[in-house]
């Protein structure tokens, strides 16, 4: 068993955060595992999202004698610790406002997912709060409720309430957002599908990356616009990888995104070339993933976007993984 040291905070990738787990119906503290995830799917802007099962954070979470939300960061992010400037920790104040009994709690955090990377960095933490200390309330909320409590943290990060990374995050798979107000979430079955991720070590902050989208779109532009939505939705349900590759085109969002992701168009066409059925910025970027019907072809897309950062001297982290089905993983 490998066993990591972080910050002095000692975790095994078998084990997931702590020590062994208590074998009570309610247990003294839950472990999770608690995914990336990819919000728009290109053309689904705040509507569409998949989990996918590597990176993940790992956290703990444990009830406390004192009231309030304690948070300890066991990586190298030095977060805020304040509950109300934490993501995990604005998710579970709302949570806290609903449960039946107030109790404290005690939450550690241990980041694998950096912080304005485009792979749900913030969702992780606030779904991962709320679906750790849901379970620590023998489930006394619904998985929308979650939702809607982890919804919170995004405000946090972003300065909007969206669920396009909360809700994959929480219910596994991919999923549909039909509406905020009320929430309305539908999750979606999808045929087997790779995902290829570049990370640019460079930051994009969501709430800079919403601050120079468009307020107004030509008519024209939205009609396609939703053309490619409802086409990816059914080539998901239809298991149609041509379709889904069609739909797989933003003529809104990424037109202005993309200006801040050195290197995007390169690794869109390259990526293409080489079997991908397509994709583009994950979230607001500066992460781009690609989708692939095959491991081999994902990998070679890994290889092509190995080459294009190689070449702009940049920095980059890459994944090769498939969907997560279940989204935040509780680890007994």
């Amino acid at each position: 068993m490998k066993l990591i040291v972080n910050n002095n905070f000692l975790y095994s990738p078998s084990r997931g955060l702590g020590g062994e787990a208590g074998g009570s119906a309610v247990p003294d503290f839950v472990r999770v595992h608690a995914p990336a995830t990819v919000a728009n799917m290109v053309c689904g802007f705040d509507v569409l999202g998949f989990a996918v099962n590597d990176p993940y954070d790992e956290m703990r979470i444990s009830f406390t004698d004192k009231p309030g939300i304690t948070i300890i960061n066991e990586d190298e992010y030095n977060l805020p610790t304040v509950p109300e400037l934490n993501v995990a920790g604005a998710a579970l104040l709302a949570m806290q406002e609903e449960m039946e009994e107030q109790r404290g709690f005690e939450l550690h955090i241990c980041k694998h997912i950096k912080p304005g990377s485009g792979v749900g960095s913030s969702a992780a933490s606030s779904a991962g709060a709320v679906v750790a200390a849901n379970r620590l309330l023998n489930n006394q909320f619904t998985n929308e409720d979650l939702v809607r409590f982890a919804m919170n943290g995004e405000k946090v990060a972003s300065g909007v309430k969206h669920a396009d990374n909360i809700a994959p995050c929480i219910y596994g798979g991919v999923t549909l957002i039909r509406s905020i107000f009320p929430l309305d979430i539908i999750p979606l079955t999808a045929p087997p599908l790779f995902v290829t991720i570049v990370h640019p070590q460079i930051e994009v902050r969501t709430s800079d990356a919403r601050g120079i989208l468009k307020q107004q779109v030509l008519l024209k532009d939205a009609i396609r616009q939703w053309g490619n939505i409802a086409g990816l939705v059914a080539g998901l349900l239809k298991s149609d990888y041509d379709l889904i590759g069609r739909s797989l085109e933003d003529v809104l969002i990424e037109p202005v995104r993309s200006i801040l992701i050195p290197g995007f168009d390169k690794v869109k066409q390259l990526s293409k070339e080489a079997g991908a059925l397509g994709g583009g910025i994950s979230g607001s970027g500066p992460s781009i993933f690609m989708l692939s019907k095959d491991e081999a072809t994902a990998k070679e897309v890994e290889k092509q976007m190995h080459s294009v950062y190689e070449k702009l001297s940049l920095d980059h982290h890459t994944y090769v993984t498939n969907i997560n089905q279940t989204g935040v993983k509780i680890i007994d």
